[in-house]
């Protein structure tokens, strides 16, 4: 297969970049500029915040950003997508690393990427819009409680051994080593949090979290506060990046690592697609879904190859990219080269950041994550969207966030299942039936009288699948006498799956048995086709697939009048 073939049967495979680059022009390229040192220097502090919050040492944040940014930038599918490490996947990344370490990690990271590749390739890019805004909303709002509950031991400078994961648990450590806080680094983070809300509301252009980190190293430094820093708990920082390095592979931990592989996957999918929907509505594009998940999976593949973490699309940083006047991948490619550059001459000075600070820069992330206001509004839902949000927090917050999506996910589907099935009805018409007014209420605007003597008229309305099976076998057993004719009327039935075609071929074989001419009228084309490759198109026959209600009475009429 040639590039022009995997062109043609793949046409939304193609980088942005190559479409922004044909009028590009020097007025733009000014604009990316600025725009990519910008949230170069944004994401700066937030890659190292997020590699320790994820229990990795902090250089993994940052090659992250530049490797898995870089890629995201020139292979997506979205005009100003910014890639990287992000407060999503902290918690399934501590998660892994301490039960499987560092190599788990990259395992796990490898196979989410390969898993996202192939959901592009699948053409599934445009699925993943259709995840319920509940369960989003409760993961999200579990991962930033966690996420603020990860940070109290180095917010306040606790004196306390290695923080449990469990949450509960992680609580009453806390409670039992508070008499040790240390108010140098509380009063560091309580003035990293104040400093970031008060910068932002007066000063957009440069990024408070900078700021707070600038002032509050120099602080330390000048007045020697006894403060953990990132070089008292890691050591030095490295000034560039590592040589390609391919994890060992172990098919005991590869098979543990599919699961976690999955919810980094559907979570790094449902984060960057969301990051491109929203920065589509801030500049009026439109991305390509298929091409931006492979561009992710591609970046994951190569992350954890360069000593790197899961990355995925950063709404925040997308955001600041389109405000600073970012309009085409050339700014994200800016942003990663501007953070290499930085590694590079001044990575040596990283070590001197005070753990505190971090601390309350992802405070300040924990909040804007939380979507409290989106969590309220959510709880005045209906019932069942109330609770696939709690469940999915709850699951999030005490169990793990890889049971919270596979739970929530399965929740949801069932739901939607109900509720598809509550919509879809059966009325049945006969003349035998003419005083059952409910019955014939629900069959629409059948004229009873037009309906000969001995013809049974079965109309479906709404998706005819698994879920509303049953409905239609009730509705076959609503009458004892069987009849000359059942006329199966399906011009309200939009969608047809497997589980409907075996319920017409039992009725259509039961009908055979009674000597009953089986009828399907005003099928549509979507049930028509999946009729047609099955086998009961043929068992029907051409001929009893009628395009019009009226003709499948008068044939019903003939075939009634012949047998009396």
């Amino acid at each position: 297969m040639n590039l022009q073939s995997i062109a043609k049967y793949f046409p939304q495979l193609r980088p942005k970049l190559l479409t922004t680059l044909q009028n590009y022009d020097r007025r733009q390229f000014i604009g990316d500029l600025n725009a990519g040192v910008i949230v170069g220097v944004v994401a700066l502090p937030l890659a190292i915040a997020f590699a320790i919050a994820s229990g990795v040492s902090p250089e993994k944040g940052l090659f992250t950003a530049i490797i898995a940014g870089f890629l995201i930038s020139a292979l997506g599918g979205s005009r100003v997508q910014i890639g990287g490490p992000t407060g999503a996947f902290v918690v399934i990344i501590y998660g892994i690393v301490q039960q499987y370490g560092v190599n788990g990690l990259a395992i796990a990271t490898l196979l989410a990427g390969a898993i996202m590749v192939i959901m592009g390739l699948a053409r599934l890019g445009s699925l993943i819009k259709f995840i319920p805004h509940p369960l989003i909303t409760g993961f999200t709002s579990g991962i930033a409680l966690i996420i603020f509950s990860s940070q109290i031991k180095d917010a306040l400078g606790l004196q306390m051994g290695a923080v449990p994961s469990d949450f509960i648990e992680k609580w009453a450590a806390y409670a039992k080593a508070i008499s040790t806080i240390n108010w140098d680094a509380a009063a560091i983070t309580i003035g990293t949090v104040i400093g970031i809300l008060i910068w932002q509301r007066f000063i957009q252009k440069i990024p408070g979290s900078l700021i707070a980190l600038i002032v509050t190293t120099a602080v330390t430094q000048i007045f020697h506060l006894p403060v953990e820093t990132i070089g008292s708990r890691f050591g030095e920082i490295p000034s560039a990046l590592p040589a390609p390095s391919f994890p060992h592979l172990d098919w005991g931990v590869i098979r543990s690592m599919i699961s976690p592989a999955f919810t980094i996957a559907m979570l790094g999918s449902i984060e960057a697609l969301l990051s491109a929907v929203v920065s589509d509505g801030m500049i009026g594009g439109r991305h390509r879904s298929n091409m931006e998940l492979v561009a992710q999976g591609i970046a994951n593949i190569f992350s954890p190859i360069f000593g790197g973490i899961p990355a995925t699309g950063a709404i925040a940083r997308t955001a600041t990219n389109i405000r600073n006047g970012g309009r085409t991948p050339v700014a994200g490619i800016i942003h990663s080269v501007t953070l290499l550059l930085i590694m590079l001459f001044f990575g040596v000075w990283a070590k001197l950041i005070p753990m505190s600070c971090l601390s309350g820069i992802l405070i300040i992330v924990a909040y804007n994550m939380s979507e409290w206001r989106s969590f309220r509004s959510g709880l005045t839902a209906p019932k069942s969207d109330v609770w696939i949000m709690l469940i999915t927090f709850t699951l999030t917050v005490f169990v793990d966030l890889t049971a919270a999506i596979q739970i929530g996910m399965l929740i949801a589907v069932f739901t939607f299942m109900h509720r598809m099935a509550t919509v879809t009805n059966v009325g049945v018409i006969t003349r035998e039936m003419t005083d059952d007014v409910e019955s014939a209420g629900e069959t629409g605007n059948i004229d009873l009288q037009g309906v000969p003597d001995g013809v049974h008229v079965f109309e479906i309305n709404g998706p005819f699948f698994f879920g509303a099976a049953d409905k239609f076998k009730e509705a076959m057993h609503q009458i004892g006498r069987p009849p000359k004719v059942r006329i199966i009327r399906m011009r309200n039935v939009p969608a047809l799956d497997a589980t409907g075609l075996h319920v017409l071929e039992e009725t259509w074989r039961e009908s055979k048995q009674r000597d009953i001419v089986f009828i399907i009228s005003e099928i549509h084309t979507q049930p028509y086709i999946a009729l047609q490759h099955s086998d009961l198109f043929d068992k029907i026959g051409e001929e009893n697939i009628i395009p019009t209600f009226d003709e499948s009475l008068e044939k019903a009429r003939q075939i009634t009048t012949h047998f009396a």
